[in-house]
């Protein structure tokens, strides 16, 4: 009956009980039950609501959150690389003002190594110099004092020498002589 009221609905909505008829007539060669189909149907719609709001629904929240979360983790990723990159280029900041401070340092280690090897080499030639003005005081005081002892010996030569050559026996011009030329010597020696 309600299959009937519903192709009855059917056919004037689209032109009378002919075409009601002939619905019913085509239903019935393929097999098929107007009551089963809208019972079908009804079951469909029941099934297909319970679907929705049972499983696709939560489904759906699972995969948005999982979108959100990996969209999230997208954004934290490149969060991370641009802090990298920061990071990166604080490390290159810092090395470079490392390297010129190492360059600064070790251009004053040099400076400071030159000057202590010019002190150095200046210490080292005034001790140089003042050994060898000690040496050529002591050079000359030997000198002087060889001389000394030269002039001390020419002189006791001299005065053995005279006194063997008095005792022999000279005339008084030989000794006079031999005086004149002994004091000429002594001169010459201290002088």
């Amino acid at each position: 009956m309600i299959e009937n009221a519903i192709i009855l609905a059917a056919a004037e909505a689209t032109g009378g009980q002919e075409s009601a008829n002939q619905i019913m007539q085509i239903f019935e060669r393929f097999g098929l039950d107007i009551r089963f189909l809208i019972a079908q149907i009804v079951n469909f719609c029941i099934v297909a609501f319970l679907l929705y709001r049972f499983a696709f629904k939560p489904v759906l929240a699972t995969i948005e959150e999982r979108q959100k979360k990996i969209s999230d983790g997208l954004q934290y990723a490149e969060d991370m690389k641009a802090k990298l990159a920061d990071a990166e280029k604080t490390h290159a900041a810092t090395l470079q003002k490392a390297q010129q401070e190492a360059q600064s340092i070790l251009g004053e280690a040099r400076e400071t190594a030159k000057l202590y090897l010019d002190k150095q080499a200046e210490e080292a030639t005034g001790k140089g110099e003042e050994l060898i003005a000690k040496a050529k005081e002591a050079i000359a005081l030997e000198r002087q004092k060889m001389l000394t002892e030269v002039r001390g010996e020419v002189v006791r030569l001299v005065i053995d020498t005279t006194a063997k050559v008095l005792t022999k026996d000279l005339s008084e011009d030989e000794k006079a002589r031999f005086s004149k030329s002994a004091a000429k010597e002594l001169a010459t020696v201290n002088s």
